[in-house]
C-alpha cells in the first residue's frame, strides 16, 4: 500500500495530485441533439409533455371521439361542397320538378336513380337540400357558439376577478337571463323582427351566454388568489392584463369543452326555430324546415322526414360524442400516456 505524501505548494519537487491521476480526456462540446443520442434508449423517450399534448394524445386513443370527428369532417365537406351536389345531380336546391319529381297523385317520389334520396312535397331534390341545409346548421351552430363564448367569457372574467358590487350585479344578471323562458322570448322576437340568419344567431347567442359566464366565474374565483396572480399584481400589471393574459389561458380547457358540447345544442335550437316557422325564410333549405314540411307526409312518404331527421340526428350525435371525448381528454384524472 503506497501512501501519497501531502502536497507542499512551496516544494517544486513534491508530486502533484494531477500528476498521480491519469490525464483526463478532453471531451468536445456536445449539442443537445448529440447529447440525447448518448443517453440510454429508455431515457431518450422520457420527455416533458404539455397538458395540451397530453389531452390530444388521450383524445387520439378515444375511438368513439375519432370516429365522431371523421363524421363531423364529412358533414363539413358536404356543406362546403354543396354546389358539387347540384353539379352531380343537375338539380338546384330550390328548383321544383312538378312533372318528374311528383307522382301522378301529386305525392313525393321515393329514392331513385334521378333523385337519390327522393323528393319533397314540391318536387325538390331532398339530397341536394340536405347538403345546403348542412351549411345553415353548421354556420348557425358555430357562429352562435362563438358569440356565446365571447360574451360569457368577458362577463365571467369581470364578475369573478373584480368581485364586490360588479360581481353581485353580473351574478344577478346571469340568474335573470337563465330564468327567462328562451323559446317564448325567441318566438316573440323573431315574429317581430322577421326570420333571418342574423336574427337567429343573435337570439341564440343572447340567451346562451349566461351558462358560460357562470362556469367561467367559478373558475376565476378559484384562480384570482393564486400566487401567480399576486406576483402579477406586485409587478404592477393592470386588471385587464391579469384577466386576459394570466387567468384566461388557465381556463381555456373548460371553455373548449363547453363550446364543443354547446354546438349540437345550438344546432337543435336552430332546427326547432325552423320547425316552428321562425328560422330562415323559405325557400332556403333548412333541416328543421324540411322536417316541418314532412310532418303531413310521414305515412305516405317516409323518406321525406327520415333523411333530414337522420342528418340532424347524425350531426348532433357526432358533436355530442366528440364533445364527451374532449371533456375526458382534458380530465387530469385520465390515465397517463407512456410510449
Amino acid at each position: 500500500m503506497s501512501i501519497v505524501p501531502p502536497h507542499d505548494p512551496m516544494d517544486p519537487t513534491a508530486p502533484r495530485l494531477t500528476d498521480l491521476e491519469p490525464e483526463a480526456e478532453e471531451r468536445p462540446f456536445l449539442t443537445p441533439e448529440a447529447a440525447a443520442e448518448e443517453l440510454p434508449p429508455q431515457a431518450r423517450h422520457i420527455e416533458g409533455r404539455s397538458p395540451w399534448l397530453l389531452a390530444w394524445q388521450r383524445l387520439r386513443r378515444d375511438r368513439v371521439a375519432m370516429v365522431s370527428l371523421v363524421i363531423i369532417g364529412l358533414i363539413i365537406l358536404l356543406a362546403v361542397f354543396a354546389p358539387v351536389t347540384t353539379a352531380l345531380t343537375g338539380h338546384p336546391p330550390n328548383e321544383q320538378y312538378r312533372e318528374t319529381g311528383l307522382s301522378a297523385d301529386g305525392l313525393p317520389l321515393p329514392p331513385n336513380s334521378t333523385f337519390w334520396l327522393g323528393t319533397d312535397d314540391l318536387g325538390r331534390d331532398i339530397f341536394v337540400r340536405i347538403a345546403y341545409g348542412a351549411r345553415v346548421s353548421l354556420l348557425v351552430g358555430v357562429a352562435a357558439t362563438v358569440l356565446t363564448v365571447i360574451i360569457g367569457v368577458i362577463v365571467g372574467l369581470a364578475a369573478g376577478f373584480l368581485g364586490g358590487v360588479v360581481d353581485t350585479l353580473l351574478a344577478r344578471l346571469i340568474d335573470i337571463v337563465l330564468s327567462i323562458p328562451f323559446l317564448l322570448v325567441a318566438i316573440a322576437l323573431v315574429s317581430i323582427t322577421g326570420p333571418s340568419l342574423l336574427v337567429t344567431v343573435l337570439v341564440i347567442g343572447f340567451f346562451s351566454w349566461a351558462s358560460v359566464a357562470r362556469i367561467v366565474r367559478g373558475q376565476v374565483l378559484s384562480l384570482r388568489e393564486r400566487e401567480f396572480v399576486e406576483a402579477a399584481r406586485s409587478l404592477g400589471a393592470s386588471d385587464r392584463r391579469i384577466m386576459f393574459v394570466d387567468i384566461l389561458p388557465n381556463i381555456l380547457a373548460p371553455i373548449i369543452v363547453y363550446a364543443s358540447l354547446l354546438i349540437p345544442v345550438v344546432i337543435v335550437v336552430e332546427a326547432t326555430l325552423s320547425y316552428l316557422g321562425l328560422g330562415l325564410a323559405p325557400p332556403t333549405a333548412d333541416w328543421g324546415g324540411m322536417i316541418s314540411d314532412a310532418q303531413n307526409y310521414y305515412t305516405t312518404s317516409w323518406w321525406f322526414m327520415v333523411f333530414p331527421g337522420a342528418a340532424l340526428l347524425l350531426t348532433t350525435l357526432a358533436f355530442n360524442l366528440f364533445g364527451d371525448g374532449v371533456r375526458d381528454a382534458f380530465d387530469p384524472r385520465s390515465d397517463r400516456i407512456f410510449e
